[in-house]
């Protein structure tokens, strides 16, 4: 425990000053034992509590075109040629969306995130985001809104910025070196340089990744040390949903220990940045669900794009149990529903004529 001790006091430093980690301590964090995750935990959470004490900011997704996409991503329920029983539809209305955005707002949301499958936006596909965002905008004028829709093109991103878009969503999922075998439609450096563009374009740069697709120890620390070099505003943490129908369906190499292990070197690497648990979380973290949050700070409220989520409701009684308050939240607390419920006195098992619950295990 002393080497790692050291370990961590050393990445504590560094991300307290903002100045990168070193990629062998990284590597160590990653390897180290489930019996030290707690002391890998507690020093992420310093780093945490120091940038963002303990807020946590919430994220809704709006998913304005399902299904039907022409690039195929290994992971995608959406992809071409895959089989999942998604949703497919063509875009949704400015209403519909700015009827969702209100309703995520009154349940706590500090940003919207407006996404669509496919390549990249037309013309067409352009002037439907930006009269969608108008009409968000004239409801919530403060609200945050991400727009994510693939691959830009010239000018794309200065026109969503123009009409109220604050960020932009594109993630390099993973590293360089291992790309190729999740994509072939389109390649690492076209993500890249759509993060480029946007951020030049004055939009708030979103990129993250996604974890669970054979990647190793070498590749996770690659992709967050190209992701540092972009620096990004947002930090998007997803875990792989292994749908059926995509080639990754079955693909289940990720451990709760796992997860936190890679949220923590994320959060050294990305001390000030918003660090959020996207898809997967509810598979993934199961029960240790609210201990990320003492490294994350942000997260999607209710469901992904294709697959449902954990019910809002619990997300919000999550942060309340664990003593974290809403990022944004000026105009006091939400309403809680009443959750203290009676206890039910057993009635069944020995001495009964129903039989015990064979998921509980009997004890005195």
């Amino acid at each position: 425990m002393q080497v790692l001790s050291e370990v961590l006091d050393r990445m504590v430093a560094s991300a307290l000053e903002r100045k990168p980690i070193d990629r062998s301590d990284a590597l160590s964090v990653l390897r180290s034992d489930d019996d030290e995750l707690l002391h890998v935990v507690a020093a992420a959470s310093v780093v945490r509590r120091r940038f963002f004490q303990n807020r946590v900011k919430l994220n809704f997704l709006v998913n304005m075109k399902s299904g039907l996409c022409p690039e195929d991503c290994s992971y995608c329920s959406q992809r071409k040629g895959s089989s999942a029983e998604v949703l497919r539809y063509a875009w949704i209305d400015a209403a519909t969306a700015s009827d969702a955005a209100e309703r995520a707002v009154a349940a706590g949301a500090a940003r919207i995130c407006l996404v669509a499958s496919g390549r990249g936006p037309s013309e067409r596909d352009i002037e439907r985001v930006l009269r969608t965002v108008k009409e968000i905008k004239e409801r919530r004028p403060k609200l945050e809104i991400c727009v994510s829709l693939g691959l830009l093109a010239d000018g794309q991103a200065q026109r969503l910025l123009d009409a109220g878009v604050f960020a932009y969503n594109h993630n390099l999922n993973t590293s360089s070196s291992r790309y190729a075998q999740i994509c072939s439609t389109h390649t690492y450096e076209d993500r890249r340089a759509t993060v480029q563009m946007a951020q030049k374009g004055g939009l708030s740069p979103c990129s993250g990744a996604i974890f669970g697709m054979g990647e190793s120890d070498e590749e996770v620390v690659d992709l967050a040390y190209a992701l540092r070099a972009l620096d990004p505003d947002s930090v998007p943490v997803n875990f792989l949903m292994p749908f059926r129908g995509t080639p990754l369906h079955g693909q289940w190499e990720l451990t709760p220990a796992r997860c936190l292990r890679i949220l923590s070197v994320y959060r050294f690497c990305f001390p000030a940045a918003e660090l959020r648990i996207a898809g997967g979380r509810e598979l993934h973290l199961r029960s240790l669900q609210p201990l990320a949050l003492h490294v994350a700070n942000s997260i999607f409220l209710g469901d992904y794009l294709t697959s449902e989520g954990q019910p809002g409701e619990e997300d919000l009684a999550m942060l309340e149990d664990g003593g974290f308050v809403i990022e944004g939240r000026d105009d006091g607390p939400l309403p809680r529903p009443n959750r203290r419920r009676e206890v039910v006195l057993r009635r069944r098992g020995p001495g009964t004529e129903k039989p015990a619950d064979p998921m509980r295990t009997q004890g005195g």
